[in-house]
C-alpha cells in the first residue's frame, strides 16, 4: 500500500491556493495515553489543523524541550509501544482523512526495521517522516524506501545551516522542508524572531519545496506572524500545554486542543 505523500503535497497547495499558511499540529503519540493521544489528534484536526504531526516519544531527545519531554516521558511510562505510533497514524487519518505524518529521532526506526518501519506506516495510511537527527549524507537508505512507499521525507534545516548545506538538504527531502525558527529546542516563546524569516528566504532560494516553521509559536498572533513569510506554521508545545494543564481529564483536554487549533486556524489566515 502507498503512503500519501500527494495527500500532503495536496493540503500545503491548498492552503497556498487559499492564500494562507497551512496551520500543522505536532502530538506526542501516548499522552496521555495511547487512546487519548488518539482522540487528540482528531481534536486538533476538528478545530482547523490541516496537517499532523504524530510524535514517536524517545526518551534522548535533541529537538524537544521540557513540555514535550514531560508528556513523552508520560507516554513512554505508560508502555507506549511502536505499535502504538503507528495505530495513531492509522486512526487519525481514517477519521479525518487528512495527512499524518510522523516525526521520529532516527534511532527507534532503525531498531525498529527500516524497511518494516516504512512499510507499516505506508500501510497505516501515514504521509511521512520527519527525521531531525537523521543526517542527510546517511539518509539514502531510508529515502529509497520512503519513496518505495508513497512517504515524504522531512528534514530540519537551523539558522545555522549555511547555504550549501541548505541546497543539499533541500534536494534530498519530499513533501516540506521544516524551518525551525531558533536555535534551540521545542517550546513557546514570547516572539518567534528574525532568524525564522531569513532561513525561510534563504531555503526557499535552494527548493520548490514548501517551508514551514516551527518552535515557539504557541498562540494566532505569533502565528499571524510566521504566516506572512512561511507555507505552514508548526504547533507542538502550546497543544501540549493544554492537555497537561487539563490533570488527566481528557474532555477539558479536547476541549482545550481543539479550542487552541481554532485560534491558530484563524491566525495563519491573517497573513497579509
Amino acid at each position: 500500500m502507498s503512503g500519501n505523500i500527494q495527500l500532503l503535497s495536496d493540503a500545503l497547495a491548498a492552503a497556498r491556493a487559499e492564500d494562507r499558511s497551512a496551520l500543522i499540529a505536532y502530538l506526542p503519540a501516548g499522552f496521555p495515553t495511547v487512546d487519548g493521544g488518539i482522540e487528540a489528534a482528531k481534536a486538533v484536526f476538528d478545530g482547523g489543523a490541516d496537517i499532523v504531526e504524530i510524535g514517536l516519544p524517545h526518551s534522548d531527545p535533541v529537538l524537544d524541550g521540557p513540555v514535550i519531554q514531560t508528556a513523552d516521558d508520560i507516554a513512554l511510562r505508560g508502555g507506549v509501544k511502536i505499535a502504538d505510533v503507528l495505530r495513531t497514524v492509522r486512526e487519525a487519518h481514517a477519521a479525518t482523512g487528512k495527512p499524518v505524518l510522523v516525526m521520529t529521532y532516527w534511532n527507534p526506526v532503525d531498531r525498529y526495521g527500516v524497511a518494516r518501519f516504512a512499510a507499516e506506516l505506508a500501510e497505516a495510511g501515514g504521509a511521512g517522516c520527519i527525521l531531525p537527527d537523521l543526517p542527510v549524507q546517511e539518509s539514502a537508505t531510508w529515502r529509497a524506501h520512503a519513496a518505495k512507499h508513497g512517504l515524504a521525507t522531512v528534514f530540519v534545516v537551523a539558522p545555522s545551516s549555511k547555504d550549501a548545506r541548505l541546497a543539499e538538504i533541500t534536494a534530498a527531502g519530499s513533501g516540506f522542508v521544516y524551518a525551525a525558527s531558533l536555535m534551540g529546542v521545542t517550546g513557546t516563546r514570547a516572539s518567534v524572531g528574525a532568524e525564522a524569516q531569513d532561513l525561510v528566504r534563504r531555503t526557499k532560494a535552494t527548493t520548490g519545496l514548501p517551508v514551514c516553521v516551527g518552535l515557539g509559536v504557541s498562540n494566532a498572533e505569533q502565528a499571524a506572524e510566521v504566516a506572512r513569510f512561511a507555507d505552514g506554521v508548526i504547533v507542538g508545545s502550546a497543544f501540549v500545554k493544554r492537555l497537561l494543564a487539563a490533570d488527566g481529564d481528557l474532555a477539558a483536554g479536547l476541549a482545550g486542543v481543539r479550542a487552541l487549533a481554532g485560534e491558530l486556524a484563524e491566525g495563519v489566515r491573517k497573513r497579509s
